[in-house]
């Protein structure tokens, strides 16, 4: 029986067939359009794990293209509590899926910081019992770009290297954009820190997180996290 676990973000759709070992195979990325071509690159098999927050048109579009393609489709939804995750929020409907499922497929791991940078930029802590102690989400670097270009359009909506104090406009948008960013991820392991007592490890994925890699502290590359969590979602509750 041929699975596949799919991840239908704000700007791209990735994909990977889940493997013998309980794991995702190797990651499809595919950019989603107003267009339909997008939907000829889905895979065909038995089984279709879905996981989606991207726009409503996109996720219908998709689900009517695996409909033809699969036998069976799974549409993910947030719970209070799988396995060793505890979610924070009281309402799990206000809870992004993909958030949901990174922390499952973390909730094994100990303390963990979990940072996500997309289109937003979010922070979820757990701690070592798998108990989320709640979350931030702000603007990434990139939507931070893009909002001041629309207010400004003399400010450039791309380009510039990162400094720490930066002798050029573009230059200082990205090192003020990109900053931000760095900031928050610091304060957030500060704060992490005094509220468990220790350090958590830290877990960085989403399309925008290659900029900041460099200039974070020690952590572990994840780009696959919500199909991770897509694995054990399937294990947990499929299987």
């Amino acid at each position: 029986m041929k699975t596949f676990l799919l991840d239908l973000g704000n700007t791209r759709l990735k994909f990977a067939e889940l493997g013998a070992d309980g794991r995702p195979g190797e990651t499809t990325a595919v950019a989603h359009h107003d267009d339909r071509a997008w939907l000829d690159h889905l895979p065909r098999g038995d089984v279709a794990c879905i996981a989606s927050v991207g726009p409503a048109s996109r996720h219908v579009a998709l689900l009517d293209g695996l409909a033809t393609r699969f036998t069976r489709l799974h549409v993910v939804r947030t719970q209070l509590a799988l396995g060793r995750l505890r979610i924070a929020y009281a309402n799990p409907q206000h809870l992004g899926v993909d958030r949901f499922l990174v922390m499952l497929a973390a909730a094994d791991t100990g303390p963990v910081l979990l940072v996500g940078v997309g289109t937003a930029l979010t922070c979820d802590l757990l701690d070592g019992d798998g108990q989320h102690r709640g979350g931030r989400i702000a603007p990434s670097p990139m939507l931070m770009r893009q909002a001041l270009h629309a207010r400004a359009a003399v400010l450039p909506e791309r380009g510039g290297v990162y400094a720490e104090f930066a002798d050029d406009t573009d230059h200082a948008l990205a090192s003020g954009c990109e900053g931000a960013a760095l900031a928050l991820v610091e304060r957030s392991l500060a704060e992490a820190q005094c509220l468990l007592g220790t350090r958590p490890a830290l877990w960085l994925h989403g399309g925008g997180a290659a900029a900041l890699r460099t200039r974070l502290p020690t952590h572990e590359w994840v780009p696959d996290a919500v199909l991770r969590g897509l694995a054990c979602w399937h294990a947990r509750c499929i299987e």
